[in-house]
């Protein structure tokens, strides 16, 4: 019994809210890669459809793109979640290529991408980033979508990348201060579970992740007056993790309200029928926000 609510708790806060599974990459390449720095690729001279591996700084990025490019339309980006990939998220690209030129990709130490070899932090994450936006949309806006961790880190890239970043759909992403909001709400006191559950979100937070990303709690920058659209679950999921859950939820909650102050233009709403996943629980409301915002921003 013991066992299984240990097992549940951690699946519950370390894999789906905070992230096994993270950007990682090549420090020193990466350290000294300048992403404005001239390239040889061009978004327009061969225009990924489907799968692809692209050189991002020395390093293989596993790319997945659909739909038709369409001038003065934003190409919409889907950042995965932790542990996750361009295959989890393939659904939900599929529906939103038939409208729009959207494309996914592995973040180093994801998917098909190369490995991490040594730490990083999320403005790492971003060159990785930069360097995708510049093969898969050129000079062009972008919406970015992400969730969970992927979320956190669009959120953290849009304020200082507003001349590409034309618009936000955050899907239950990481909050910006889930570090100190999980060391808060489970005290270094607690035992059995819900210690184990503290002691490993913790270490992931500060990089013994697979992708050895720091994360770190920080304020919430604004990135202008673009759209914005931050979309929370509305079934609680955390209740696993014994005597903190609610609390847990609560912060959760508040940290969504948080990402508002990305922009002037942000609303919140809550997928009352879905769990972490919105857009595999209720994909409807993912597409709806996404071609939203993807129209809005066109304008």
């Amino acid at each position: 019994m013991l066992r299984k609510l240990k097992a549940s708790a951690l699946a519950a806060l370390c894999s789906t809210v905070v992230g096994l599974g993270v950007a990682g990459c090549d420090g020193d390449a990466l350290e000294n890669w300048d992403p404005m720095a001239p390239t040889t690729q061009k978004a327009d001279a061969d225009v990924i459809s489907g799968t692809k591996k692209i050189e991002v700084a020395g390093r293989s990025v596993n790319v997945s793109c659909s739909g038709d490019p369409a001038e003065g339309k934003p190409v919409i980006v889907l950042l995965h979640g932790a542990g996750d990939g361009v295959d989890k998220l393939a659904a939900l690209q599929k529906t939103l290529g038939e409208k729009n030129r959207v494309c996914s990709y592995d973040r180093l130490g994801s998917g098909a991408s190369d490995k991490p070899d040594g730490p990083q932090r999320i403005d790492t994450t971003g060159k990785v980033l930069s360097g995708v936006l510049d093969r898969v949309a050129g000079d062009g806006p972008v919406v970015l979508a992400g969730h969970s961790l992927g979320g956190l880190i669009a959120a953290r890239y849009a304020p200082d990348h507003r001349d590409r970043v034309k618009g936000l759909v955050l899907m239950d992403a990481t909050p910006p201060t889930m570090a100190g909001d999980i060391s808060k709400t489970i005290p270094e006191s607690a035992k059995g579970p819900a210690a184990d559950v503290r002691a490993q979100n913790l270490a992931i937070f500060q990089g013994q992740n697979p992708e050895q990303l720091v994360i770190d709690d920080g304020k919430v920058r604004s990135a202008g007056d673009i759209p914005v659209e931050v979309i929370r679950h509305g079934q609680p999921y955390l209740a696993a993790i014994p005597t903190y859950g609610p609390e847990l939820e609560k912060a959760w909650a508040a940290g969504q309200r948080k990402w508002l102050a990305l922009s002037s233009h942000s609303r919140l709403t809550t997928a009352a029928k879905s769990g972490h996943y919105i857009y595999v629980d209720q994909p409807e409301i993912a597409v709806q926000a996404i071609e939203r915002v993807t129209t809005q921003a066109a304008r």
